[in-house]
């Protein structure tokens, strides 16, 4: 590992640092934008170019996320003379809706992810690109993330997968699957149903205690302060749309993963119980490329999860990405 002295933020001084420092730089620094994506739906993006930068890194974020949750990230890799690249997906955060109920989560195929993505590359982030780019993702950002990669394999130098929707959980054989999306689907179209999958609804702030993402208390109740300020990038449980779609794209992830041979991180969060960590490591096997690491403690999201867990995982992907060079 690459022994230099990253720039890192701690929880201890993490709500000054937002006032004094994050905030401020991301008023002065990072530049947002949109553009019309697929069919028309607006895809909202951000980025920031530090003077010096050596290399760039395009941001894929979970399900439910918006680039705003990413502003820790994105200031520590600016202060790192990183540039960074992000956009919200279609469907979530800052970006256009596709259904009647905005907290629905909603796509007919993630090969609209993709193409969005794709446009993004081609004509934000390559006119600006400093050093080679390399690819950060989270959960369902890892699936888009590794289906971008199949689409354009000579894109990224690196790439690292967050806690990767490869699999979900509960993991349900495809047959059981199936037809739980398909009965989702009839009932779906009777009248005065809401949309979702059986279980799902719209948006809903867990008190910490209850939540399943993070053991960092200061980096929870952040990000559901953000959300409660900002309701327009709230969004809610997934369609039997988004779940056939989403099993689809794992099945194609699965079935092409030898094809994807760059070198990559695959960070499995040991205490993950949203995405399926046995998928994960079995997907990860048949990437020629692939380190599968598995981070003590950790729950879902590790990029907001405590400093004990996060600081040697953002240490050893700025490392990792740095001797891509």
């Amino acid at each position: 590992m690459n022994n230099q002295p990253y720039y890192l933020s701690s929880e201890e001084h993490l709500a000054t640092t937002f006032r004094e420092q994050i905030e401020p730089f991301w008023q002065q620094h990072v530049t947002q934008g949109n553009f019309a994506g697929v069919a028309g739906i607006r895809v909202n993006y951000a980025y920031c170019i530090p003077k010096n930068a050596g290399y760039s890194v395009l941001i894929s974020s979970g399900r439910i996320e918006s680039l705003l949750k990413y502003k820790e990230v994105i200031y520590e890799f600016y202060r790192n003379n990183v540039a960074v690249f992000i956009v919200d997906h279609r469907g979530q955060g800052l970006s256009g809706r596709m259904s009647g109920n905005p907290h629905h989560g909603y796509v007919d195929h993630f090969d609209e992810y993709v193409d969005d993505l794709c446009w993004f590359i081609d004509n934000v982030v390559t006119p600006r690109q400093r050093g080679a780019l390399h690819l950060l993702c989270h959960s369902m950002g890892a699936a888009i993330g590794a289906l971008t990669i199949l689409a354009k394999p000579d894109c990224f130098a690196r790439a690292v997968f967050c806690a990767p929707m490869f699999g979900i959980r509960p993991a349900l054989p495809g047959w059981l699957a199936a037809i739980l999306i398909g009965l989702s689907r009839l009932y779906n179209s009777l009248p005065g149903t809401k949309g979702y999958f059986f279980g799902q609804r719209d948006y809903h702030a867990d008190a910490f205690g209850c939540n399943r993402l993070t053991s960092s208390e200061t980096r929870y109740q952040l990000f559901r302060t953000l959300y409660s300020q900002q309701p327009e990038i709230q969004l809610g449980g997934v369609t039997p749309q988004w779940l056939a779609a989403a099993s689809n794209a794992m099945w194609d992830i699965e079935h092409h993963a030898a094809k994807i041979h760059l070198p990559a991180l695959v960070f499995s969060a040991q205490n993950d119980t949203v995405v399926d960590n046995q998928r994960q490591a079995r997907v990860a096997a048949h990437m020629p490329g692939a380190e599968f690491v598995s981070v003590a403690g950790a729950r879902h999201e590790i990029l907001i999860e405590c400093d004990a867990i996060r600081q040697p995982v953002i240490q050893r992907i700025l490392s990792f990405f740095s001797a891509g060079q």
